[in-house]
């Protein structure tokens, strides 16, 4: 049904208010289509909740039953494989911890594929391997169907508030039939190229991000040892030019800001072993491109030694934490 629509919008032509008007029906003709959501976990749970906020009944599936029964209540339909959530849904979004369960979520013996209708678009939105995208799409072509990479930028704060960043990956006259269920969880919805530059732009995004988080708790340790009081120094910094988002929305210190991780013990966000699971992506393929990462490295390396010492399911701000712990 919904390949029907957007070949039906894509062959519309005429006048700008025809086209206006023919929009809006392929719209509301789309949204009475079941959307499948595979993976309720931090990010995926108020995702899927923001489309079902937007009118879209949903189809989802996790493979813990704790997370579907949250996610009932809201008033999904739950199935009990991503094979199930194929059947019912021509239009699916997964949001996946790692690229092997990506793999086993498309590919396994109740995988999408097993059961995935033609002219079906897949967005995958977890953060994976670029390559390992890229043999997803082909499995998918394969079998008639569609097949996005949109990883997301801004953490789970922004995932309830729906103002998520997408960078998608994939064939380009599919992009607005995609951003219709992304503009429903994100703010920003950006092209990037041919599938797997969505995971590109995303693995980039996550090593500078964990670059700058590593020097904000550096720098904030620093002050507060030199008898700064933290709140005046993120003050300063967040007026100076060494300004960035550590600093300025997500800041690390215990005290100084409301609503992030470091005001709760560090429960919740983006857990450290997440972050260390990114790098690893990005020096991947800085190895493959000969690209000098050396600050990427260290990152990794101090990330992959917070998940060893007991920070794995913390929020990776607690690197604050770990450089405090570690000079003592």
């Amino acid at each position: 049904m919904a390949a029907l629509v957007r070949k039906s919008c894509s062959a519309l032509h005429g006048s700008v208010s025809r086209h206006a008007r023919f929009a809006m029906v392929c719209r509301s003709m789309a949204s009475k289509t079941p959307v499948g959501f595979v993976g309720l976990g931090n990010m995926g749970n108020p995702m899927a909740k923001n489309l079902l906020k937007h009118g879209y009944p949903v189809v989802a599936f996790d493979v813990f039953p704790e997370a579907c029964k949250d996610f009932q209540d809201s008033g999904a339909q739950i199935m009990d494989s991503p094979a199930d959530v194929a059947e019912k849904a021509d239009r699916i979004i997964t949001m996946l911890p790692s690229s092997a369960n990506a793999i086993e979520v498309y590919t396994g013996s109740n995988g999408i594929l097993k059961k995935v209708k033609k002219g079906s678009l897949l967005i995958d939105s977890s953060t994976i391997d670029p390559a390992v995208s890229k043999e997803l799409a082909k499995a998918v072509e394969k079998m008639g169907a569609v097949f996005m990479d949109a990883p997301v930028s801004g953490g789970v704060g922004a995932a309830r508030s729906g103002n998520l960043t997408f960078m998608v990956g994939g064939v380009e006259q599919e992009f607005d039939a995609a951003k219709e269920l992304l503009s429903c969880m994100g703010a920003n919805v950006v092209y990037c190229g041919a599938v797997g530059t969505g995971q590109a732009a995303k693995i980039c995004n996550n090593m500078l991000l964990a670059i700058s988080m590593i020097g904000t708790s550096e720098t904030m340790n620093l002050g507060i040892r030199l008898g700064l009081d933290p709140k005046l120094l993120a003050k300063i910094l967040n007026m100076s030019s060494g300004r960035c988002w550590s600093s300025d929305t997500y800041n690390p210190v215990p005290g100084v800001m409301e609503g992030v991780p470091s005001a709760n013990n560090y429960q919740g966000g983006f857990g450290t072993t997440l972050m260390a699971k990114d790098l690893g992506l990005a020096q991947d393929s800085a190895t493959n491109t000969k690209s000098p990462t050396p600050l990427g490295s260290l990152a990794h390396q101090i990330y992959r030694v917070m998940c060893a010492k007991g920070y794995a399911q913390k929020d990776f701000s607690s690197v604050f934490q770990f450089l405090r712990e570690d000079e003592n």
